[in-house]
């Protein structure tokens, strides 16, 4: 029997890869199967982003005289039809679980002693164990964190309606993504960052995302030191005596591994439980996958260790490879990016073509931006980028073929979908071109 701990992206695709193999496989999951990412975090912005872009076009056709109105927001609905979905996508989850062979329990907890399985208070026979217990949001020390109107993106659910002002604390991508989505629907909406705002991403790729939180005020290098009100919100004070008046307050601000229930495992500070890269923990026969392990934090990443321990696990040594592994951002435009090897190289980047998504927006000048990097000496294609309609598919694939060592003198042969907000194929095979001159 193996038991797995945790059925979000990690644990699911590790207990279904068992289970296919052979193996008798027992998932326990607290909640409910599908975990953060289609629960609270990726399905639910995806599904708030849809409707955000659909009014954000409607109101760009609107002033280009196309249209005659901009449709209205009705936010509970949004969140009542979100549930819905959500729904009906886990009851997909659980059958398709159930068809690999897993036998899955739902309303249990699972916890580790050393490598002692427990389910509730009852020890369970395991001759391996994959724990993927996930994350948490991070919470930071603030005063009036307690008060009513202030949320998570667990929480954000019981928001009742769209806030006058909002101010989101945080400087990364959930901090943007939710600011243009709630800047879409009406709110005034401020984002607090303590450094700066999605200050991981290339100059020229955050220049182009600032465009999509245009009308959002963002303030860069700016500490909270209180939220205030009598029972609920009223205000944000910074650290410089400056007051922000919100009806909700976000908090964007990071997560941390859900590692309580793993007692008798090695841990880092923040306690992401440590292994190596075949998922291996300090505990013989006990294996770790997902937010658990700490960053990156990415769904496509979590289901890969899932299926690398699941591997080692019925003694196939597999190792673990995060090069190439995409990356994306969705505001107005998907934001999508993916590197393998070390820093330098070259890099190219350039306006993206006009294509679904990005033809109207050319009246104001913007269709997106693409970027390359490659190794001048070689000619592989190291990094690529793009801020454009539809670049987290074009970026799954250019990270898989970066893996396998294209060079931008590939892209010659390669016939791109017309028409097509790609603008990567067209800088590649111009890298080509001036690689081939400088010889």
């Amino acid at each position: 029997m193996i038991v797995v701990i945790g059925g979000g992206p990690a644990g699911r695709l590790g207990a279904m890869h068992l289970a296919q193999a052979g193996a008798e496989v027992l998932l326990v999951e607290q909640r409910r199967i599908g975990g953060q990412c289609l629960h609270e975090r990726c399905m639910t912005i995806c599904a708030l982003n849809d409707v955000a872009r659909l009014v954000e076009y409607a109101r760009t056709q609107k002033d280009l005289g196309i249209l005659d109105s901009v449709p209205a927001v009705s936010y509970p609905a949004i969140r009542r039809r979100i549930c819905e979905v959500q729904e009906k996508l886990s009851s997909v989850l659980d059958a398709e679980t159930r068809q690999a062979g897993v036998e899955v329990v739902y309303g249990a907890v699972g916890r580790l002693e050393n490598n002692r399985v427990f389910i509730d208070d009852e020890e369970a026979r395991a001759d391996a164990v994959l724990a993927a217990t996930g994350s948490r949001p991070a919470i930071p020390d603030i005063p009036g964190l307690d008060l009513s109107g202030v949320y998570t993106y667990q929480t954000l659910p019981a928001m009742p309606d769209l806030p006058r002002r909002m101010v989101i604390i945080g400087g990364g991508v959930v901090a943007a993504e939710f600011a243009h989505i709630f800047q879409a629907f009406g709110s005034e909406v401020e984002i607090v960052a303590r450094h700066g705002l999605l200050g991981g991403l290339d100059a020229k790729m955050r220049s182009a995302a600032l465009r999509d939180l245009a009308g959002v005020g963002i303030r860069e290098q700016t500490a909270v030191a209180s939220i205030e009100g009598a029972g609920r919100v009223r205000s944000v004070l910074l650290a410089d005596g400056e007051e922000l008046e919100a009806d909700a307050v976000l908090l964007a601000t990071g997560l941390v591994p859900r590692s309580e229930s793993l007692q008798g495992l090695r841990k880092g500070p923040d306690g992401a439980v440590i292994v190596d890269l075949r998922m291996r923990t300090s505990a013989e026969g006990v294996y770790a996958a997902g937010d658990v392990i700490g960053p990156p934090y990415l769904t496509p990443a979590a289901r890969r260790e899932g299926v690398v321990a699941a591997e080692n696990i019925l003694g196939h040594d597999t190792v673990m490879d995060y090069a190439g592994i995409p990356q994306a951002m969705s505001l107005r435009y998907d934001y999508a990016f993916a590197t393998v090897g070390a820093d330098g190289g070259v890099t190219l980047s350039a306006p993206a073509p006009a294509g679904p998504g990005s033809f109207w927006d050319v009246a104001g000048g913007w269709a997106g931006l693409a970027q390359v990097r490659v190794d001048p000496g070689s000619g592989r294609l190291i990094g690529a980028a793009a801020g454009v309609p539809g670049a987290s598919t074009l970026l799954s694939y250019l990270g898989y073929l970066m893996k396998r060592g294209v060079t931008v003198d590939d892209f010659d042969d390669i016939v791109e979908v017309h028409p097509s907000t790609d603008g990567v194929y067209g800088l590649a095979r111009y890298a080509a071109g001036m690689l081939k001159k400088k010889e």
